[in-house]
């Protein structure tokens, strides 16, 4: 039992030692700045098929709304469906876009997915082109107020 014991010891503190060594991998600007121009574009590929296959998953979850008679599923998982899409951002925009973003040294540490799920929430629909989208807004001209009208009070 004491040789149990000790294996036991020794092999949590090996486990212990060997993780705390390993480097860790935050996803963040400083990693994506140190990826070059390929790997920055496998990445967002990949990216976008991890979130394709979790997309797929959502049917499965939609069939069992649909079994126990959940109220709103279907529009909490379409919507759900269309925060995790990447449709609307190629490879090459998402690229550009991550570099303009983690060109600024304060977003740095904000995680690669949380920059994507931010870029493909701010993306305009596709009726919108880019240069559209950055136009500044026409404003409604201000109300013309109605001419005052003295009535007299007796």
């Amino acid at each position: 039992m004491k040789k149990f014991i000790a294996g036991v010891v020794v092999g949590l503190i090996a486990s212990c030692g060997a993780g705390f060594a390993a480097s860790s991998f935050d996803h963040n600007g400083v990693f994506w700045n140190k990826l070059n121009c390929a790997a920055k574009t496998g990445y967002i590929n990949g990216y976008g098929d991890a979130m394709q296959v979790s997309i797929g998953k959502l049917d499965s979850l939609s069939i069992a709304g649909d079994l126990f008679h959940w109220r709103g599923s279907d529009k909490i998982i379409s919507q759900l469906a269309r925060e995790l899409s990447t449709d609307q951002l190629t490879p090459d925009q998402a690229v550009k876009k991550l570099d303009t973003l983690y060109a600024n040294p304060k977003y740095s540490e904000l995680d690669l997915g949380q920059a994507l799920q931010l870029l493909t929430a701010r993306t305009p629909d596709s009726a919108v082109t880019e240069d559209e989208s950055k136009a500044p807004a026409v404003q409604a001209p201000p109300p013309v107020a109605a001419p005052a009208t003295h009535i007299p009070v007796r």
